[in-house]
């Protein structure tokens, strides 16, 4: 894709080797105001990735990730030369958020928006029974597990592949649905879905057997329903190295041993 980068906005993730990256690039290329900038330039791992594109989810502004994190799985490589170039020659790539409504035992509902994934988990020692209904249809009457979740694509690579679900090309139209510790029904791993379904979680036994929600770094205790749904209406843009793509990752992830 041809684009022309001339400004520059380095966020950090607030970690040593961030701040001094920021400090020698700023040097190099300059600083520009992110409002003002043609690109922002975010230094740190996975999860600052995603708070950036939180952060300016819907203002059209694009994202390029360097790694000085632990991860990195939505970072590029980290080199001070060429930036200016590197960033004009990468690959766009549009990551669209969950949208999650929660109904608590206070009788409040929260809602909050995920980029990774929707997370239930039991909140006691005892296993959390959670019903699974599908665009309105029950399609799981009960099932008894640790936790269960909602995955994006861009999420698919993070818990949700811990949990042993499936990993998701970036522009695949799917969510993957991956249950935690399931005991029953045991043999099942989940299902994938498309994206413009919504999926509706009600807890059995709410008072018995706690469930928190989780959007990404937003928790929800006790609650007795959630809904999660793709929010087509926001957008951001994540820029990756043509040379290391986000389909290549995935490739070379599935085919490690």
């Amino acid at each position: 894709m041809n684009r022309k980068i001339e400004t520059f906005a380095f966020v950090s993730s607030g970690t040593p080797d961030s701040d001094e990256a920021i400090s020698e690039l700023a040097r190099i290329y300059g600083q520009t105001e992110a409002r003002n900038a043609d690109v922002i330039v975010a230094l740190g791992g996975d999860g600052f990735m995603l708070a950036t594109l939180q952060n300016y989810m819907n203002q059209g502004k694009m994202i390029y990730g360097m790694n000085r994190g632990s991860v990195g799985f939505l970072m590029n490589e980290y080199k001070e030369e060429g930036l200016k170039e590197r960033i004009e020659a990468a690959q766009a790539e549009t990551i669209r958020p969950l949208k999650m409504v929660t109904e608590t035992a206070d009788g409040e509902n929260f809602t909050a928006f995920a980029l990774n994934e929707v997370s239930l988990l039991r909140q006691s020692y005892q296993a959390a029974k959670i019903r699974i209904s599908v665009d309105g249809q029950v399609r799981l009457e009960e099932l008894i597990c640790d936790g269960v979740m909602v995955a994006t694509p861009a999420g698919s690579t993070a818990y949700n592949l811990s949990a042993q679900g499936p990993i998701i090309p970036l522009d695949a139209r799917l969510l993957a649905l991956t249950p935690v510790s399931a005991f029953r029904p045991r043999r099942w791993r989940g299902a994938l879905l498309p994206n413009r379904v919504t999926v509706r979680f009600d807890i059995l036994e709410p008072e018995k057997r706690p469930v928190n929600a989780v959007a990404d770094h937003t928790e929800v205790k006790s609650v007795l329903s959630v809904t999660v749904e793709e929010a087509l209406q926001m957008r951001a843009t994540i820029l990756f190295d043509k040379n290391h793509s986000w389909n290549e990752r995935i490739l070379k992830e599935q085919f490690l041993y």
